[in-house]
């Protein structure tokens, strides 16, 4: 019963990794497009962590979690002698199913590794593997998906180190410094997992001087190899050994000091210090949150979930994808309840949560913008593309298209200015336009990717008369809700509801207008 719920799990996850949900920009515009732009002649868009005068994000930690198997893909696609690059929307794919893989086999392996007792061993591998967060963020492309799984490796390590001390601990030592300056160069906020388990550590080296220099010795070469790998990168000419001694690119530091400025973190938004305790973690944990507040088991694994926290609360910016670190250590470290009723009552909450938080972040969160990108890419006469009221859009999935499509994203415009902007860019309307799809042969074409739930533009829609501007919808999907544009105190909470999930879907309008001296039909 047991592996065959497991199974099932895995599937599930396996499920939601092929779902086309948009979780975060962050997803898209933190790893996969960066690499995918150094590796294939896909033309990107960087986002200014990458284009400031201190850049804060490193792309060592990019290179063999998304580099490696982009170039295994395009070796793959031209042994196979196909010509041209590969679709990115099957890089894209490929890598949702490599962070499944990689999530399913170590997430997994690390809890059977922490815990002991067999028992335990299977509740916290089912509680973790039935977890939203789990089917959904652990298979996307974060860079807290990564910490997630570095983290509870690291504290594998330690626990080999520390476990046995008659065994050398060389190997062990040199493997957790070089995965400890991974973490650190993937995401600031690393370090902050390890500082209760980092303890352990203190006594062991002081007895084994050898392991202390091999852990360092690790750390040292595998910090040069990374300052080096971000000061190429960002150099503007080939770099040579005086720069990486006179001028190195510190992402990390850069990125600690960015986020100690209260200035910076404003620009993305500010929150309350219990942000992550009373919002973020019940968000993520769901009824799982009650039996933490019950009788946790106390672990190696709920000590570093217990720092992070701390840690990341001190800080003015809070999101709840901060702490998927903490899922898998929290989920491992409860108990569930004695009493076969109160059991039975905790179990069936704990499903009802996932499927719905599954389903809603997992298939409909912003679940269109993918798919729209890929039908953009195949519009010959597209030349302009407005997004409202949606996430910034993956540039490089428009294979190539880019290099004549100009992409937009006004997400917070206001429906007047965006009208304003649309009559500027709208090409004449034709007969053409009129008919079936004679409008793809035009040169030019403008389009507008919006949420149906945007009322605002129905007047317009419907428009048919010589004046203003028209509307033609060319492509709809319905698995698509924007979360984004809910505003209780104007509409109140039914009208809002009822508007966002009742009329979900993203759909593409074609743009076009009456011009004076052509024929409007």
């Amino acid at each position: 019963m047991w592996r065959r719920t497991y199974l099932l799990l895995v599937l599930v996850r396996l499920w939601f990794a092929l779902s086309p949900s948009y979780l975060h920009p962050d997803e898209n515009f933190q790893g996969p497009e960066v690499i995918a732009g150094q590796i294939f002649s896909y033309p990107v868009r960087r986002t200014w962590e990458f284009t400031t005068d201190h850049p804060i994000r490193s792309v060592f930690p990019l290179w063999p979690v998304y580099g490696l198997p982009m170039l295994l893909l395009r070796w793959l696609w031209i042994g196979n002698g196909n010509d041209g690059e590969i679709p990115p929307i099957a890089v894209f794919w490929a890598l949702r199913v490599l962070m499944f893989i990689v999530g399913f086999v170590l997430e997994d392996w690390a809890i059977h590794e922490l815990i002991q007792s067999q028992r335990q061993r299977r509740i916290a591998v089912l509680l973790v593997a039935s977890s939203y967060v789990t089917w959904t963020y652990q298979t996307h492309t974060f860079s807290n998906s990564i910490e997630t799984l570095v983290v509870a490796w690291c504290l594998v390590l330690i626990e080999r180190i520390v476990g046995n001390p008659q065994r050398s601990s060389v190997l062990a030592s040199v493997v957790l410094g070089i995965v400890a300056v991974f973490g650190a160069f993937n995401r600031i906020t690393f370090p902050a997992f390890l500082l209760i388990p980092g303890l352990r550590l203190l006594p062991y080296y002081w007895k084994n001087p050898w392991s202390l220099i091999a852990i360092l010795a690790a750390g040292l070469c595998t910090t040069a190899l990374a300052i080096a790998l971000d000061t190429a990168f960002y150099a503007p000419h080939s770099i040579s050994w005086s720069d990486l001694v006179r001028n190195p690119v510190l992402t990390p530091i850069n990125n600690l000091l960015y986020n100690l400025s209260s200035s910076n973190l404003a620009k993305h938004g500010l929150h309350p210090w219990y942000q992550h305790v009373l919002v973020n973690l019940p968000q993520l944990l769901g009824p799982a949150a009650l039996l933490l507040c019950m009788r946790p088991h106390q672990s190696l694994r709920l000590y570093s979930a217990i720092s992070g926290i701390v840690v990341l609360s001190l800080s003015q910016h809070q999101e709840a994808r901060f702490l998927l670190p903490t899922v898998p250590l929290i989920l491992s470290s409860i108990r569930l309840p004695k009493n076969e009723k109160v059991l039975r009552l905790w179990v069936g909450s704990w499903i009802a949560f996932n499927l719905f938080l599954g389903t809603l972040m997992g298939v409909y969160h912003q679940g269109g913008i993918i798919p729209a990108q890929v039908f953009m890419s195949k519009q010959p006469d597209a030349t302009q593309a407005i997004w409202w009221k949606t996430y910034m859009p993956p540039i490089w999935l428009l294979n190539g298209k880019n290099e004549v499509l100009r992409t937009q994203d006004v997400m917070g415009m206001k429906g007047e200015t965006l009208l304003a902007e649309l009559d500027k860019l709208a090409t004449c309307d034709t007969p053409a336009d009129r008919r079936s799809t004679e409008y793809l042969k035009e040169k030019n074409g403008t389009y507008l990717v919006a949420p149906l739930s945007a009322t605002w533009l129905d007047p317009y829609l419907s428009n048919k008369g010589l004046d203003g501007l028209r509307f033609r919808e060319v492509w709809r999907y319905q698995q698509h809700l924007n979360l984004d544009d809910l505003d209780f105190a104007e509409d109140g909470v039914w009208d809002t509801l009822s508007r966002v999930i009742g009329r979900r879907g993203l759909a593409i309008w074609r743009v076009t207008k009456s011009c004076r001296g052509r024929t409007a039909g």
